[in-house]
């Protein structure tokens, strides 16, 4: 007999005969398909642009390219773009740092010394 503490309850219970007032609530977002998160292999006959064959299978058109060297990429054209960097705020930093300076010199201090 393998026991296991309840989660629900906080008692221990037969693994075998679990108490049905004890199974978690489901919540409404899970599926009743015992694999919700299964991937197919299959395909709709989707042309390679390697050799121009129609294929089936994603595993079979992959070994193809695998074969020939070749990866693999979506069709997002924002990956191609360079990326732009924000400028600083020059005059920004410059007016913080004269204004915390100025500060200092007046005897400002966050904590007393």
């Amino acid at each position: 007999m393998r026991e296991r503490l309840c989660r629900v309850c906080g008692g221990w219970h037969d693994v075998d005969a679990w108490p049905h007032n004890c199974l978690p609530e489901r919540s409404h977002a899970a599926s009743d398909l015992p694999v919700p998160n299964y991937i197919s292999d299959g395909l709709n006959g989707v042309q390679s642009m390697l050799d121009g064959r129609i294929y089936d299978s994603k595993s079979k058109l992959r070994a193809t390219y695998k074969a020939a060297g070749v990866v693999e990429v979506g069709n997002d054209p924002a990956r191609l773009r360079p990326r732009q960097k924000p400028k600083p705020d020059r005059k920004a930093i410059r007016d913080s740092v004269e204004k915390a300076a100025a500060r200092f010199s007046r005897g400002e201090r966050t904590s007393p010394q």
